[in-house]
């Protein structure tokens, strides 16, 4: 199965001058918690969830109505093509300890997959899936921030 078959391509961008308190609200409107971050042509320059604003944005004291989200964004996202097939997503997800992996094509974002995506595609064997979780929450010195 292939990424396009089971992505969201309705996705909501920012542009990284965008304010912490504005990506949350749009976060609340689109009940999302991911928002990927693009320059003008809709290239994805980073990506913020919730988990960011919290840690990155209130736990620092960031104002949130003035601080860009470009100050708390991961700068390192992984994302794949719509044409790869689920199994290379749900091995970023695992190896990389993500949620949620943008989908780009012609260096543009046109969509976003998520767990939830991988959890609900018909034809995603439980294995594939359970091993996708086990890698997301595996702890340790080796776990990353979670997209």
């Amino acid at each position: 199965m292939k990424v396009r078959d089971c992505m969201c391509n309705q996705v909501s961008c920012v542009n990284p001058q965008t304010t912490i308190n504005d990506v949350a609200k749009l976060m609340q409107q689109n009940h999302v918690g991911c928002i990927p971050v693009c320059d003008t042509n809709k290239n994805v320059v980073g990506l913020v969830t919730d988990r960011d604003i919290v840690l990155r944005g209130v736990a620092c004291n960031k104002n949130a109505n003035t601080t860009p989200i470009s100050e708390i964004m991961t700068t390192a996202v992984y994302t794949v093509t719509p044409d790869e097939e689920l199994t290379q997503a749900s091995k970023i997800m695992c190896d990389c300890q993500i949620k949620r992996v943008p989908v780009i094509e012609n260096d543009t974002i046109v969509g976003i997959i998520t767990l939830g995506d991988l959890v609900n595609a018909e034809g995603v064997n439980s294995k594939q899936v359970t091993t996708t979780v086990e890698g997301i929450c595996r702890c340790g010195n080796d776990s990353k921030n979670n997209q």
